[in-house]
């Protein structure tokens, strides 16, 4: 049974730091591609970004670009996002997901497997 499991969030200040963890099991970690998704209330579920199976390639949407960093260790089946400079807006349920290696991690509907998610609130 696959299961991916969210940790790291919490209630910081804007311009604060948070570093998001994602531990997988029940998949070969190695050959997936791993992102990052986030849920306002009220608002559809975003992509945030996204790593390759290798970790040599790496997507981010434009409004975290330069704040938000994805990395993984395959050692360790676990990917992290450290996010700097955080503002209010990103506040949300942050969610990892897994998908075979392929294309357009952007997407949703690429990812197999789903986190339960971990909430993010900045404060202003």
């Amino acid at each position: 049974q696959v299961q991916l499991v969210e940790s790291g969030g919490g209630l910081v200040q804007a311009g604060g730091s948070l570093r998001l963890s994602c531990a997988a099991s029940g998949l070969t970690f190695s050959a997936y591609d791993m992102g990052w998704f986030r849920q306002a209330p009220g608002k559809e579920r975003e992509f945030v970004a996204a790593i390759t199976w290798s970790g040599i390639s790496t997507f981010y949407t434009d409004s975290v670009k330069g704040r938000f960093t994805i990395s993984r260790d395959n050692a360790k089946n676990t990917v992290y996002l450290q996010m700097n400079t955080l503002k209010p807006e990103d506040s949300a349920v942050y969610s990892c997901a897994a998908a075979a290696a392929g294309y357009g991690l952007t997407a949703r509907a690429r990812y197999d497997y789903w986190g339960q998610g971990t909430q993010v609130t900045v404060s202003s």
